[in-house]
């Protein structure tokens, strides 16, 4: 395989594809390309360590080792042993192995989990010589995606999901992904010039994403990724990439405050946002969203209120989206307003009409981002 021409998959949640493409654009990554749920794009292995340390709306990061159909057992077999896994994999390297099927003959996944184990074993064994692999080296993670009998075979580079930034501690009640956050501040077009406000802060996710963006520092220098134990791949790659990213950080004044109503959810999101290094830019305090005001001509309201499934009953979230919709209307004219929701109803009780609605996902639960203000 050509090392200097890898391709690579970065899993989103569905509805930040096309953020994710951007991402990867601004990285200066060649043929990006964004499908359902996944965006795909050439690299040489320096861009490994880039992408996982700048990319804010991805889930991870993933090597494609190789493509093939399979419909049966004996072609997955042989299509996964077919593939130069010793480019790759160590002789002591782990190398479990996870994936989906989708709409394909081989839908069984635990089986195919086994099939292409045993194969990826095969070739490893073959190539070094043992008829036993210790696996006691760094991890290797294989992914597998089957789609339509079209076999993906990947290796993860990230490890832990890219959403873990390294800086949430014990999170309070239903957290917001991180990547959903930072796309939710990215949707906003919040650039760090603005104020920036979160009235329903919990844990400080979206205000800490704020402040990350405003700085222009990667979400990823907090934390370790699988592919820096990895030995094909110049561990002095990832202090290059460090080093350009700091080197890119902005130093300045930014009005990036988040207000709880829940004292414990301050605490948290203090902690937090000393945690990820922006205890400097960010401002938590104690107050209630239905007396939120807001003197300064523009600026941008991010937030993600209880949706009344769990958190509160829905005749609660009502109560609360009517009196945050009268709080939002005393703002002056040039704020702009995103509220992320699964409430149905949302519209009705806020007593707006959104300008502008755009479909995302919170974890498993469907939702909209409305946004008010042009």
């Amino acid at each position: 395989m050509d090392m200097r021409e890898l391709e690579l998959l970065v899993p989103t949640l569905f509805g930040l594809e096309g953020l994710c493409a951007e991402e990867l654009r601004r990285l200066k990554l060649p043929e990006v390309a964004a499908e359902n749920g996944r965006v795909r794009c050439k690299a040489a292995p320096a861009d490994i360590p880039r992408v996982n340390l700048n990319l804010r709306t991805g889930e991870r990061v993933l090597l494609v080792v190789g493509r093939y159909r399979a419909a049966d057992f004996e072609a997955l077999f042989e299509g996964c042993r077919a593939l130069p896994w010793e480019e790759f994999i160590p002789r002591e390297g782990a190398f479990p192995v996870k994936g989906h099927s989708l709409n394909s003959q081989l839908h069984a996944v635990p089986a195919c989990q086994a099939v292409l184990k045993k194969a990826a074993a095969a070739r490893l064994g073959e190539k070094y010589g043992l008829e036993t692999l210790p696996e006691s080296g760094a991890l290797y993670q294989i992914q597998f995606s089957i789609m339509r009998d079209e076999v993906t075979l990947m290796l993860d580079t990230t490890g832990a999901g890219l959403h873990k930034r390294g800086y949430r501690a014990v999170g309070v009640a239903a957290p917001l992904r991180e990547t959903l956050a930072a796309a939710m501040v990215l949707l906003s077009r919040y650039r760090g010039r603005d104020p920036f406000c979160d009235p329903f802060c919990g844990s400080g996710t979206i205000a800490i994403e704020a402040a990350l963006i405003a700085k222009d520092r990667a979400p990823g220098l907090n934390r370790a990724f699988s592919a820096q134990k990895w030995r094909w791949l110049d561990s002095g790659l990832w202090l290059q990439a460090a080093g350009e990213a700091m080197d890119g950080e902005y130093d300045g004044a930014y009005d990036i405050w988040g207000g709880d109503i829940d004292p414990k959810a301050v605490a948290i999101a203090r902690a937090n946002a000393e945690k990820a290094d922006v205890e400097d830019v960010v401002r938590f305090e104690v107050a209630d969203a239905a007396a939120f005001r807001r003197d300064a001509p523009y600026g941008r309201v991010v937030t993600n209120p209880p949706y009344g499934e769990r958190i509160l009953e829905k005749r609660e979230a009502e109560e609360l989206y009517r009196a945050f919709g009268r709080a939002v209307r005393t703002l002056p004219e040039g704020w702009r307003v995103s509220v992320l929701s699964s409430h149905t109803e949302f519209e009705r009780t806020f007593s707006r009409t959104a300008d502008k609605k755009r479909k995302l996902y919170n974890g498993m639960l469907k939702c909209d981002l409305f946004q008010y203000g042009r």
